[in-house]
């Protein structure tokens, strides 16, 4: 059975980091692409950033330059480093994985998320 664990969520100032990390079992990890995807209250799941088999990454504009994907696949396991934190960016954040190529909206299964608060 496929599972993502998502964790590193937490409470922080403005300016502030974070580093999440995904757990995985399941698959063949370094077969799939993985992505990060947020919700916010009351809004729509956001997509923020892929890593694809080869490590090649993208990122949303809102996201650009401050969050770095990575992902080890000796360990299985994703990140998302979250640098220089807005309000913005608080949210849930969920990981899940994909056929490489596909949009991200066809992904999943995906974990249970994990929380970021940002405070100003």
């Amino acid at each position: 059975e496929v599972h993502l664990v998502e964790s590193g969520g937490g409470s922080v100032q403005t300016g502030g980091s974070l580093r999440l990390s995904c757990s995985t079992s399941g698959f063949t990890f370094n077969r799939y692409a993985l992505t990060w995807v947020r919700q916010a209250p009351g809004k729509g799941l956001e997509w923020v950033s892929t890593i694809n088999i080869r490590g090649g990454t993208t990122y949303s504009d809102s996201v650009k330059g401050r969050f770095v994907i990575s992902r080890d696949n000796a360990k299985d396991m994703l990140y998302l480093q979250m640098n220089s934190l807005k309000p913005e960016d608080t949210a849930a954040y969920y990981c899940g994985r994909g056929i490489d190529g596909s949009p991200w909206d066809q992904f999943g299964p995906w974990g249970r998320g994990t929380q970021v608060t940002v405070s100003s």
